[in-house]
């Protein structure tokens, strides 16, 4: 079955089944918010993925149920916080009945949202609904770009201050030209060369992203015009496919450089999708970034850093506009206008889907409220392909 397919039928039972059901039994019309809210759910299928505590203590399985749906309707209503949700779910019949509470008393206090939230977070129930949700939309379907970025999230905690100890032993490896016959060890691989070895070892992804720091601290990095910005948070890493459909993600602390998670991000998105090209700004120009795009038989088109080669940018500079003046595009050029579809995304998060109202503290919890806001992206990106 295609791609269009499969979302045909999801959109089709939601259309005709799902809709009309509930403009009958619901109370009064839906409303924009409340149908993509039907169409979010419908596809995430959050029942399957909690576990059933039968004969055992805790709340019952529809409970957690509607909890979980509450924090989607979250996420696609853009609500700041959990007190503005708990407000809306008294006062919206319909949306209390979409989550599936019956009467405004049904609905529990802020404390156990709080604690569904941590309970979510820490067995990573977003995360593992948007997967399993890519898996079954995209399972053996080519991808012709896989286009990666990243985003600044920005955090209501104390940053972690790295403390480096200062080391009075002698430096293992001297600066200038070696002494006649002296013979110097070769310098340790880059975190990226390292990352690149592991990969070809088939050591799995989480392996690699365990090296790099998920705490929140101070990141650094340079506009469209050239000024620098900072921020207190985290830096979450994206992979979107054609359409603008996220297939992975990434959290690292905000100090993380991109071309640090490109090799484990993209294994992840390898074990989820086939796709054939990867397309990446110059943050990522790294050779071996390229020669683990071509390991897993990828194309890379990398935008150059001009800053690695004095009088490299004027250089491309003049290119740019000789190639303007006979109006010849190459083709990787044509292609790397695709990855506007990521920074697309970046922005639909942080601005409808809650990724600039992060309220939670700690980087699983942060990771848990984007993932609820990733998920619904997801979902309703995927419907509009197919309306």
């Amino acid at each position: 079955m295609s791609l269009k397919d499969t979302l045909s039928s999801y959109w089709l039972h939601i259309q005709e089944e799902l809709l009309p059901w509930l403009n009958d039994t619901a109370c009064g019309p839906l409303t924009v918010h409340h149908k993509q809210l039907v169409s979010v759910l419908g596809m995430a299928r959050i029942e399957a993925f909690l576990p059933s505590w039968q004969g055992l203590p805790g709340r019952p399985l529809s409970e957690r149920t509607a909890l979980a749906r509450a924090f989607v309707a979250k996420s696609v209503f853009n609500l700041p916080t959990t007190r503005l949700l708990i407000d809306m779910l008294s006062a919206d019949k319909t949306l209390r009945y979409l989550c599936g509470w019956q009467r405004a008393g049904e609905v529990p206090s802020e404390a156990t949202f709080s604690r569904a939230f941590a309970g979510f977070a820490a067995s990573a129930l977003p995360s593992r609904l948007h997967e399993a949700l890519i898996q079954e939309t995209h399972e053996d379907r080519l991808v012709g770009h896989i286009s990666r970025d990243s985003t600044a999230i920005e955090a209501r905690e104390k940053p972690v201050k790295s403390h480096q100890p200062v080391s009075t032993e002698q430096p293992k490896h001297k600066r200038g030209r070696p002494r006649k016959g002296e013979v110097r060890q070769p310098p340790p691989p880059s975190r990226i060369e390292h990352q690149l070895e592991m990969a070809k070892t088939g050591v799995s992804a989480t392996t690699m992203l365990a090296g790099l720091p998920r705490h929140c601290d101070v990141g650094t990095k340079q506009n469209a015009k050239g000024h620098k910005e900072s921020w207190i948070g985290y830096k979450l890493h994206i992979d979107t496919a054609d359409g603008g459909i996220p297939v992975s993600c990434v959290l690292t602390a905000a100090s993380v450089h991109d071309s640090q998670v490109a090799i484990p991000l993209a294994t992840i998105t390898a074990t989820r999708v086939t796709s054939c090209y990867d397309l990446m700004d110059s943050a990522y120009d790294a050779e071996a970034i390229k020669q683990h795009s071509r390991y897993l038989d990828h194309v890379p088109i990398i935008d150059i850093n001009p800053r690695a080669t004095p009088g490299l940018k004027q250089e491309l500079a003049d290119e740019a506009k000789r190639q303007r003046c006979v109006g010849h595009r190459p083709a990787e050029q044509v292609r790397y206008g695709e990855r506007s579809t990521a920074e697309r995304v970046n922005g639909g998060l942080k601005d409808n889907h809650g990724g600039r109202t992060v309220r939670v503290r700690g980087a699983d919890k942060v990771m848990c409220h984007l993932m609820f806001g990733v998920l619904s992206f997801t979902a309703l990106q995927l419907v509009r392909l197919v309306i």
